[in-house]
């Protein structure tokens, strides 16, 4: 499938998980792809590697800047740097709460902000931010991660709003508990990991964990010139966690 051939695409947190998973997705499909990240890596050829610490201004402008430069325009941003946290609304002090909201919520503002210009010269300009299925549900012992979440996906609708008469797509995907290198820490620092994994996977109705694979072809999709009409759309990938209940003690 050659649908982002021609199209340059820059994905954030990109060194692993869900934002690995989406770059090479698209690079399979056409697309000239730039990984931002704190440490980038090197380990797709195909790729542009930036370092990029998205609570940055400058350095966030910078980094988009080498990627229109160096692969010739953009358009797609994928918003795909985040960091977690537990913990009731008490749990986390001043200090945390600034800095997850920085990172997963002013993040994006930054960097969607230094690719507009560019997004606005592209035919098929799209952005498709991560958020996470606890922001349209109650899950305990997450209040800050929620609320950062929670504010990703308005301020998606938001943009999309504003952007449309730009030409440009904004939608985001909603993942469910997914097999990645961050879900993979917290169930190390887990009493009793594989009692913490198995209540993982029983709280999603397919009863197992949402693959980062999986995620990335959604964002794909939402990405795709294809989904022409597809703007201020939100996309679960939680293996039905938010919308089914279905009967049975495990449920």
């Amino acid at each position: 499938m050659g649908d982002f051939e021609g199209m340059v695409a820059l994905v954030t947190g990109s060194a692993s998980g869900i934002g690995a998973a989406t770059a090479a997705l698209l690079a399979d499909r056409g697309a000239r792809t730039a990984v931002l990240d704190l440490d980038p890596g090197a380990g797709d050829a195909r790729h542009l590697h930036v370092a990029c610490d998205v609570t940055d201004r400058a350095g966030v402008e910078r980094a988009v800047e080498r990627v229109v430069d160096d692969l010739g325009g953009l358009d797609v941003v994928v918003n795909n740097a985040g960091i977690g946290a537990q913990g009731d609304v008490a749990a986390n002090d001043d200090a945390e709460w600034g800095h997850v909201l920085d990172v997963n919520v002013v993040g994006v503002a930054r960097v969607t902000r230094a690719a507009l210009p560019h997004l606005r010269r592209s035919p098929a300009g799209a952005v498709v931010n991560t958020g996470s299925v606890v922001a349209t549900l109650g899950v305990p012992g997450r209040a800050l991660y929620a609320a950062s979440k929670g504010a990703v996906l308005a301020l998606t609708l938001a943009m999309a709003a504003d952007h449309v008469g730009d030409g440009i797509r904004v939608n985001c995907v909603l993942p469910g508990t997914a097999e990645t290198p961050w879900v993979g820490r917290l169930l190390a620092a887990a009493d009793d990991p594989e009692a913490e994994l198995a209540a993982l996977r029983a709280r999603q109705p397919l009863g197992r964990l949402v693959s980062a694979g999986e995620v990335a072809a959604a964002i794909a999709y939402l990405a795709s010139p294809r989904s022409g009409s597809t703007t201020g759309t939100v996309l679960a990938v939680d293996g039905g966690m938010a919308g089914l209940r279905l009967p049975g003690p495990e449920r």
